[in-house]
């Protein structure tokens, strides 16, 4: 497999830029994410690997050698789309050997090659059907088995699980880390669900906008996210986002907001200190506030908006001032919607961000 490398890429489509100055590394065998919202440049940026689009600026290399000008069928990549891409008329066996008959490989070579990738995505017992007959698992098993025959440098892969119900999703997720882990490919995966990235990337390159924002492991991008977009966009629910002001009294440091007042704990003070403006924003997962019932010292008043069971968990979506964040809580909760509470935010788990530059700001 190989090493894809990126450098200062960009791409214009006249005035506009969808793809700005991105700089990041996927190193041989590492399966990475491009995630985002639509719209964020993800897409496009597989297409410049791919050569399926022209780069307006900057370098992209695949084991040290610079593709830039090279047609797609020399980069020697393969790629998975979002709608499978199969022949109707041909049966699995012949949709599997097809990249290789038009490569002339011999025949006893292309048989071993299908034989071995249906073996792997367990669909040797389909060689001989055509694709309407399979399920949409099945045919996006066939369309991975065809890009594995070619035995490339890199796999690309477009939203190719997007067209599935939910629960083929998930087992095609444990499907694809397997494949992954089997054949210590170098895989570039693009997908709208942070989820998928989550479960089974070993990096996530979190885009908005053509801009690269953030390009760590998915357990960093969780805890230490860079800004308030990649906090936001990432987690389900995503993280809560409380916009306050920092003002000193006593030799003490607080977070302020409309009719609320807390104390910040030395760490959390510290960061609030470092912010470029007294305009901070708390970030806090769902997971690391408490409700309370009655009035609690330290504790910001509240107004349940709405209450979301889901079996093993219940999601309280509260409001405070103009805005709503969500809590998890036990299933057994009595807490109805439009009931006064006071909520609290585990200093230790909580995230200072400038609300001025949108970065979070690091505990020193």
């Amino acid at each position: 497999m190989a090493q894809v490398e990126f450098k200062n890429v960009v791409k214009d489509y006249g005035a506009f830029q969808a793809v700005k100055g991105v700089t990041f590394t996927v190193e041989d065998g590492e399966f990475v994410a491009l995630v985002g919202p639509s719209g964020c440049g993800k897409t496009t940026t597989l297409n410049l690997i791919a050569g399926l689009l022209d780069l307006s600026d900057g370098e992209i290399s695949i084991s040290g050698r610079r593709i830039n000008d090279l047609d797609p069928k020399d980069r020697d990549i393969a790629m998975v789309f979002q709608n499978y891409a199969l022949y109707p008329n041909k049966t699995v066996g012949e949709n599997l050997g097809f990249p290789l008959r038009m490569r002339k490989v011999p025949k006893a070579e292309l048989n071993d090659k299908v034989n071995q990738a249906a073996s792997l995505l367990d669909i040797s017992h389909l060689l001989d059907r055509y694709p309407r007959e399979l399920s949409g698992g099945q045919q996006q098993r066939v369309a991975l088995g065809r890009a594995l025959v070619r035995d490339p440098q890199v796999f690309l892969m477009d939203e190719p699980l997007s067209n599935l119900d939910a629960k083929l999703r998930v087992q095609m997720r444990a499907e694809l880390t397997r494949f992954h882990k089997e054949l210590n490919a170098t895989v570039i995966y693009v997908t709208h669900d942070q989820l998928e990235a989550m479960t089974m990337a070993d990096k996530m390159a979190v885009m908005n906008g053509g801009v690269l924002h953030q390009y760590d492991t998915p357990e960093r991008v969780f805890e230490e996210p860079a800004n308030l977009f990649v906090a936001g966009f990432v987690g389900s629910p995503a993280m809560n986002l409380l916009p306050a002001s920092r003002i000193e009294r006593d030799g003490q440091t607080f977070a302020t907001g409309d009719r609320w007042e807390i104390a910040l704990s030395e760490r959390n003070a510290s960061c609030a200190r470092r912010s470029t403006s007294d305009q901070i924003v708390l970030g806090a997962r769902h997971s690391s506030i408490t409700i309370h019932e009655a009035r609690t010292p330290n504790c910001i008043p509240a107004r349940v908006y709405t209450v979301e069971p889901t079996g093993d968990l219940t999601y309280v979506h509260i409001e405070v001032g103009e805005t709503r964040l969500v809590i998890s809580t036990d299933p057994q909760s009595q807490i109805t919607a439009g009931q006064d509470v006071w909520i609290d935010l585990e200093q230790e788990r909580m995230h200072v961000f400038d609300a001025k530059s949108e970065l979070r700001i690091r505990p020193e």
